[in-house]
């Protein structure tokens, strides 16, 4: 099994899409992907694939010094390996070469297993959003 890290594609979207359809209980729509990766200057979006299949997605925001995580999510059968910590530990590198100080995103309050993951990269509960029900969580480099 080989794990590639990489810069998502048109091509990817369908695939990152289902992922995320997989993952959340308010997914994103195939064109919100589509725009993230034609469109957003802004975006920075990742895939993970392992023997040609796409396991894991991910999209940041560089928004001034500021990496914001929009998404993060990895397939089902393919949790637990790893994969989200491997792609947020290449979009956090891309991101502070780019100039990136902190990081920024929100996780659902009740989402322990996530919520444990970004705490041991330095994420820090910084408040809660009541309508979502999120944590935001912050990080500094």
């Amino acid at each position: 099994m080989r794990l590639v890290i990489r810069r998502m594609t048109v091509e990817d979207v369908s695939a990152a899409h289902e992922i995320d359809l997989l993952s959340f209980t308010l997914p994103w729509p195939e064109r919100s992907f589509r725009f993230e990766v034609t469109d957003n200057p802004a975006a920075r979006c990742w895939v993970a694939e392992i023997n040609g299949r796409l396991v894991g997605m991910l999209v940041l925001w560089m928004i001034v010094d500021e990496a914001h995580i929009a998404s993060l999510a990895t397939h089902p059968e393919f949790r637990r390996q790893g994969i989200a910590k491997q792609l947020l530990v290449t979009a956090l590198d891309n991101a502070y070469m780019e100039g990136a100080r902190s990081a920024l995103l929100e996780v659902r309050a009740g989402n322990e297993t996530a919520r444990s993951m970004y705490q041991k990269f330095g994420f820090e509960d910084v408040g809660l959003r009541n309508a979502i029900i999120k944590t935001i969580m912050k990080m500094q480099y």
